[in-house]
């Protein structure tokens, strides 16, 4: 007998047909929300092997032992409304997949809210997830994308018994959840640290992928702290893990079979696995939980920059030995940052002495602290080392923003016409110096610099004058670092001199 084989779309429509997987269109009929099971318990399983530590590639004690603590999570409700930005939408933040495809969320996040079909307001949602219970009295952790806007939760276990589920809360800044079943003596997964692994370094996955549940996956640590569009409170574990819908809220292990991570998201051109997955580090998922427990909700705190990336051309402009730290291009008024003294054109190193390499390790340390908490910041000024002390406010008024780079390479002379700013033009910028840009040629433009932009620092110095601005990029070498205002934003460009 010939195996059929299926396309990835064959499959979905086939699952979806047979009711594995919900969507939102109206054809579909949905049954009723399952409660939990009348017949009782199956008999208990022999006690699985303990674990061999040190094991690298043989994961099959790990799946013996820990695959019942993972769950299969059913989600039923009613859509609010239509994915249009607000809350965690991913609109925009995937380039190469159309928001508008029916399929964009269900494969950005691997099981989205309502099966990845967007409908119209109102439209009742059904959705699967994966999970893992934590203790044994019924505490499991998810992803918060699986059940958002959900009214009935259902948890089903590998012995086929079937819980309704009380959410108690869920975080969307960090993506993670907290449930609870009414259960006892459930079995559980212990929890690691991922600041233990290494790249390179063998995790495997266990969930429900298409609603095949207790699947298994394996792979390695492609990199640590990666920095994801929308999602700058957390420094994601990347790995080459196979993930796919469904997979969202299930655990990442190490080889000593501790979880490490929830598998959370998958990086996409095609709408399908392509070698790129991501988990919330279990270090992150834990401090969530624990305030969710506590209170039924996460707080997360605000230093209150603007920040961008540090290349090797602001590097050289800034005179730093590296292209590492977070460069303030804004500091929001009335915040932590500026009460703590930071400025525009200070590079952020050191926070509470963890180095600060990419600028997104400086928002993912923040949104980890509690609003209140007291840090030392180590930055670089004027090509000086300074240390500043900052007491962190509340990520629920308005979050640490991160600058979009626009900037590009270019060779040659500066190639900026400039003119002071009239009273009338420096009032409806909101700034009290800096010179307009009329028009922008050469270096300046091929790094992305337009007429009309307000030019309002060179190299961290703010202009105040024609003269001034030539005094600066003469005592310049290699490049200059232009700090920009345009339509309200602030960003740092780098221009390389010819």
């Amino acid at each position: 007998m010939h195996q059929r084989l299926l396309t990835p779309t064959q499959l979905v429509l086939a699952l979806l047909t047979a009711g594995v997987i919900g969507g939102g269109g109206a054809t579909l009929v949905y049954g009723t929300h399952a409660h939990a099971a009348s017949t009782p318990p199956a008999a208990a399983a022999p006690a699985a092997p303990e674990v061999t530590a040190g094991a690298t590639t043989d994961f099959s004690q790990i799946t013996e032992r820990y695959g019942p603590a993972v769950v299969n999570i059913s989600v039923s409700g009613m859509r609010k409304a239509a994915d249009d930005g607000d809350d965690d939408s991913p609109q925009g933040s995937w380039p190469g997949f159309d928001p508008n495809d029916p399929f964009f969320e269900f494969f950005r996040r691997f099981q989205g809210p309502n099966g990845g079909f967007p409908g119209p307001r109102g439209t009742p949602i059904h959705a699967q997830g994966s999970g893992f219970i934590i203790s044994p009295d019924g505490l499991i952790l998810t992803n918060a994308h699986v059940v958002r806007d959900a009214k009935d939760v259902t948890v089903k276990l590998t012995d086929r018994r079937e819980f309704e589920a009380k959410v108690l809360g869920a975080d969307p800044k960090t993506d993670v959840a907290v449930l609870r079943i009414k259960a006892k003596d459930l079995p559980t997964v212990p929890l690691g640290s991922a600041r233990d692994l290494k790249v390179g370094e063998w995790v495997l996955a266990i969930g429900s992928p298409f609603g095949f549940e207790n699947s298994v996956t394996a792979g390695v640590v492609s990199a640590k702290g990666r920095s994801l569009p929308d999602d700058t409170f957390v420094p994601f574990i990347q790995t080459d893990v196979a993930v796919n819908p469904g997979n969202s809220g299930g655990p990442l292990f190490n080889t000593r079979g501790q979880v490490v991570g929830i598998n959370s998201q998958i990086y996409t051109h095609t709408g399908g696995y392509q070698g790129l997955s991501f988990a919330i580090p279990i270090d992150v998922a834990a401090k969530v939980k624990d305030q969710i427990v506590a209170t039924g909700h996460a707080s997360h705190a605000r230093l209150g920059v603007t920040v961008q990336e540090v290349n090797q051309t602001l590097a050289e402009s800034f005179g730093l030995d590296r292209p590492e730290g977070a460069l303030v291009s804004n500091v929001l008024p009335d915040s932590a940052a500026e009460k703590a003294g930071l400025k525009a054109g200070d590079v952020i190193r050191k926070f509470n002495g963890q180095a600060i390499v990419a600028s997104g390790d400086l928002t993912a340390l923040v949104g980890q602290a509690m609003p209140g908490d007291r840090v030392a910041l180590e930055i670089w000024r004027q090509g000086k080392r300074e240390e500043l002390q900052a007491k962190l406010g509340d990520a629920s008024d308005k979050t640490t923003q991160v600058a979009q780079d626009t900037q590009g390479k270019g060779q040659g002379r500066l190639g900026l016409a400039l003119r002071p700013l009239q009273p009338q033009e420096k009032r409806e910028a909101g700034v009290s110096n800096g010179l307009l840009i009329e028009d922008a040629t050469g270096a300046a433009a091929l790094a992305g610099v337009q007429s009309g932009d307000v030019l309002l620092a060179v190299n961290g110095t703010p202009v105040r004058s024609i003269e001034q601005v030539r005094a600066l990029v003469a005592r310049s070498d290699k490049s200059v670092a232009l700090l920009i205002q345009r339509d309200g934003d602030k960003i740092f460009v780098p221009v390389r001199l010819g």
